[in-house]
């Protein structure tokens, strides 16, 4: 007896969602252009990891940090000259973006994350000393105007999100500090932890910090102090505890002109990789699975000023964006966590945040024929 194309497309339907991730209609990768006000789809290789350029999106302002929905099917994006916040909708056939809302946020927003469930944008920001959550819609809207708002110190820079959806970290570049909160994901309201934050030292600026998918260690990129520092996670208090700090530098390279920018982890948690703007060079750390503690892969050139870089879901491929080049450095992860040259892509002037976004097939009941 055969099945009918409904029953087919249900059991291939379920087998996706029971062994992975939903099945994807297409890969992206997205970049800012500062300058020209523009943000760029590139479509992603899967195998070989080369990019072709697709389209292209005119914003009203200045886009800079990028960053996505847990749907994949949302893009947000900061409007740093103006302090407004913006989201898209990603095509899932095409990767091109159609405006959803732009609202106010505050004074130069430096980072944007939603939450687990995709009903809350957390925003830090690095004029205004403060962090915003705003509330979202079923469709991607970004709410008005904030339902919280909490002053927080110089310099808002950086956000991480636990996996529970319960914890979060503001990573501040100019108070050399790191504020800790426990999130309530029914709510959005953020509540301090105690202590609020965590001080590091004064040489240092935390910057951008990524959590762990285990959730029991956090990492930190440090903007002036050339360096990653390791912390441990107590998820009860949700607090941070230095355990470790290595430098992104060569030994014997000036630091002086050099200065970290982002930070980012494999999918699987066994590399971590922090960019050096000067020495213009991706440093990579291979994290040991028992104490968190990192030890250096060494440094691999890259593109100049990379201020951004993203690492796509498979974590096969990194792709880093040279703010002063205008391109687009490629790479394959290899299985130590070095670096293999893949090719570079021209994107534009002002190269200011990458991001991969793998789009989930739109799947529609299927009638019977």
């Amino acid at each position: 007896m055969s099945l009918s194309l409904k029953m087919i497309t249900s059991v291939l339907w379920l087998t996706c969602t029971l062994y992975g991730a939903e099945p994807e209609s297409g890969s992206w990768l997205f970049v800012s252009l500062l300058q020209e006000r523009r943000i760029v789809t590139f479509e992603r290789d899967t195998e070989f990891g080369t990019l072709t350029r697709r389209s292209e999106i005119t914003c009203p302002a200045e886009p800079a940090i990028l960053c996505v929905s847990p749907d994949r099917k949302t893009l947000f994006a900061s409007f740093r000259s103006t302090g407004q916040l913006a989201s898209f909708r990603i095509d899932p056939a095409n990767g091109q973006l159609d405006p959803i809302s732009v609202v106010d946020g505050g004074e130069d927003p430096a980072y944007l994350l939603p939450d687990r469930n995709g009903r809350f944008l957390i925003t830090a920001y690095y004029q205004s000393n403060k962090i915003t959550v705003h509330t979202l819609g079923r469709h991607g809207s970004i709410s008005n105007t904030a339902m919280q708002t909490i002053a927080t110190a110089e310099k808002a820079h950086g956000i991480a999100l636990d996996k529970s959806n319960q914890m979060v970290f503001v990573s501040h570049t100019g108070a050399n500090r790191i504020f800790q909160f426990q999130f309530n994901p029914q709510t959005g309201y953020l509540t301090a932890s105690s202590p609020p934050f965590v001080s590091t030292a004064n040489e240092d600026h935390p910057r951008h910090i990524m959590l762990h998918p285990s959730d029991r260690w956090a990492y930190v990129s440090n903007e002036a102090g050339d360096s990653v520092g390791v912390f441990k996670v107590d998820r009860t208090q949700a607090t941070l505890k230095k355990i470790q700090s290595m430098s992104t530098l060569p030994e014997g390279v000036d630091g002086s002109q050099n200065a970290t920018a982002r930070c980012e982890m494999t999918p699987d948690g066994r590399f971590v990789y922090v960019s050096n703007r000067g020495h213009d060079s991706i440093a990579g750390f291979a994290i040991d699975q028992n104490s968190g503690r990192i030890t250096s892969l060494g440094q691999t050139p890259t593109e100049k000023t990379p201020r951004s870089f993203t690492i796509e879901s498979r974590g096969r491929f990194l792709y880093a964006a040279g703010e002063s080049s205008g391109k687009i450095a490629a790479y394959r992860i290899e299985s130590d966590g070095t670096l293999g040259g893949v090719g570079t892509f021209e994107s534009g002037p002002v190269s200011w945040s990458v991001l991969a976004v793998d789009t989930p097939v739109e799947h529609k009941p299927v009638k019977n024929p």
